[in-house]
């Protein structure tokens, strides 16, 4: 893991001036989170802003919630005490690309994205470079339940200086290195798990409903494992793969980076990104549109399993 010296610059006492980068799904809960929690300044930016089709959602989403619709980076930046950043994996480094040419000198950056160790240290080279403090976090599960009280991990030079200042808000923020690459590396090995048991499970039960066996098989996994309800599991992994499988595939390619930064060749973590992308390219697609949000895992297999009528569509 790499080791950065940590530059001499002031204590913090308070931080009240905050943007955040990526309204999607996390970013709005963030922010949220932040404005409840006594932020009272708080900007957003995406990219969506500006594309004439995608652009009003969120920018009246944002209106609604009390956040200040960025119309740049830059404009973003100005003034800001702490920029996060929570976007897709594969656009973590071009964030810190983009925000290190405005960032204050002295201003924290909390990266909130699932990225290797390797693309965390390029990250925070950046931003270092312009004499603000990278934090690096590792987020560890699911944020919907939980909101700004996620349990994350942090690390590199600052992340004990920023700790409080997150306690603050009622986030659950644990420093766990000075190193950076140390909390990437915790969060991208679980997603292996995490995200492996996703795809076995997607690819066992859409298999055994092919075959009209998922009675049979059901069963047994929970005479092996009798603390896991595997009907409600399924149906929770369909829908959380159905709903963010690019999210995950992407998470996926940066765990799979983490293996190869490790010496070994990512056979596993490469195919589960392969399957959660397959899922997520046929709900692009529309196979599961309509389904109810409670749907069972019977349902999603059964949409999946229809796919493969069409050419091309195994996966």
């Amino acid at each position: 893991m790499q080791t950065e010296e940590n530059p001499v610059l002031p204590p913090v006492d308070r931080v009240d001036r905050l943007g955040i980068v990526g309204y999607g799904e996390v970013g709005r809960i963030f922010a949220a989170g932040l404005r409840n929690a006594g932020v009272s300044d708080l900007a957003v930016w995406d990219l969506k802003f500006i594309d004439p089709a995608k652009g009003p959602e969120p920018l009246a989403h944002a209106q609604v919630a009390g956040a200040v619709a960025a119309d740049s980076v830059a404009a973003l930046c100005a003034g800001r005490q702490l920029i996060v950043s929570a976007v897709t994996a594969s656009n973590t480094l071009a964030v810190a690309e983009a925000v290190a040419l405005h960032i204050a000198p002295g201003a924290f950056f909390l990266d909130l994205n699932s990225a290797s160790p390797g693309t965390k240290q390029q990250a925070a080279a950046l931003i270092h470079a312009r004499g603000a403090r990278y934090v690096e976090a590792g987020v560890m599960t699911s944020v919907p339940p939980y909101g700004i009280a996620v349990p994350m991990l942090l690390g590199g030079p600052h992340a004990a200086t920023l700790a409080p200042v997150l306690h603050g808000w009622g986030m659950d923020a644990k420093p766990v290195s000075d190193q950076l690459g140390v909390a990437s590396a915790i969060k991208m090995c679980r997603s292996v798990m995490i995200k492996g048991l996703e795809a076995l499970v997607m690819e066992s039960y859409a298999t055994a409903r092919h075959y009209g066996v998922e009675d049979h098989v059901l069963p047994t996994l929970a005479e092996t494992f009798p603390s896991i309800d595997w009907q409600k599991q399924g149906s929770y992994f369909f829908s959380r793969v159905v709903q963010h499988g690019q999210r995950r595939a992407e998470e996926m390619r940066e765990s799979a980076r983490t293996v190869g930064e490790a010496g070994m060749a990512p056979l596993m973590a490469s195919a589960i990104a392969d399957k959660q992308q397959w899922v997520a390219d046929l709900a692009r697609e529309g196979i599961f549109q309509g389904l109810p949000q409670d749907a069972r895992w019977q349902d999603y297999a059964d949409r999946l399993l229809e796919s493969l009528s069409s050419p091309g569509a195994a996966g």
